[in-house]
């Protein structure tokens, strides 16, 4: 049996052991292009793991911050924001010729697809479980922007098996997030854009 005392020390255990292990395969990618798209997804999956902190001020900073302390700032992307360390940039990659990859699920994202080879190098157990049930909510996410209409956890029990070439086959049964859900927390942020933009109007106090 394999304890976690005999495993590697996570850097940030908060994210649990598969996050780990998503940024060491990504870390390892040659491809930067590859590393670029299964980083977003990655964060796309730290975000979900903490939904209780994306009020919080620079929240998307603060989880690239993450990944690039995670990786022992060995990953090299294309970051939004400065990395955590000046010593990152001592060190210029090589130019890498990017080249041209057919994604077969455009709605998804190359990233996603990143992720779900990835699981299929895991092992089988609560560790991937978990990944498979983020990367399942948030394929579904995705699919419903793209659609613009609901969608059936079969379909992306589907696209997950013919994604991974029938090498990942989940049961009928998993449940993924409800579409009410996602539509709900949609509102919301725009509901509370609205309402950080919104004004009081002036009125002039009466004289008497």
């Amino acid at each position: 049996m394999n304890y976690n005392t005999s495993r590697p020390k996570m850097i940030i255990p908060e994210y649990g052991r598969h996050i780990q292990k998503l940024i060491d395969h990504a870390t390892k990618l040659e491809d930067k292009k590859e590393r670029n798209e299964m980083a977003t997804a990655i964060i796309d999956v730290m975000g979900q793991l903490n939904p209780h902190l994306r009020d919080v001020e620079d929240f998307n900073h603060k989880l690239w911050d993450h990944l690039y302390i995670m990786s022992d700032f060995k990953l090299d992307v294309d970051s939004p924001y400065p990395v955590p360390t000046a010593e990152h940039f001592q060190s210029k990659p090589n130019k890498l010729d990017y080249p041209n990859q057919n994604i077969r699920f455009k709605h998804y994202g190359g990233g996603v697809e990143k992720l779900i080879d990835a699981a299929v190098e895991m092992e089988d157990g609560e560790e991937k479980d978990a990944l498979l049930l983020s990367i399942g909510n948030l394929m579904k996410k995705h699919y419903v922007a793209w659609s613009n209409n609901s969608c059936d956890d079969k379909q992306i029990i589907s696209d997950i098996k013919r994604i991974s070439r029938g090498k990942i086959e989940l049961p009928e049964d998993f449940e993924l997030i409800d579409v009410k859900e996602i539509s709900n927390r949609g509102n919301n942020n725009k509901a509370k854009g609205r309402k950080k933009g919104k004004r009081k109007s002036y009125k002039p106090k009466k004289k008497y």
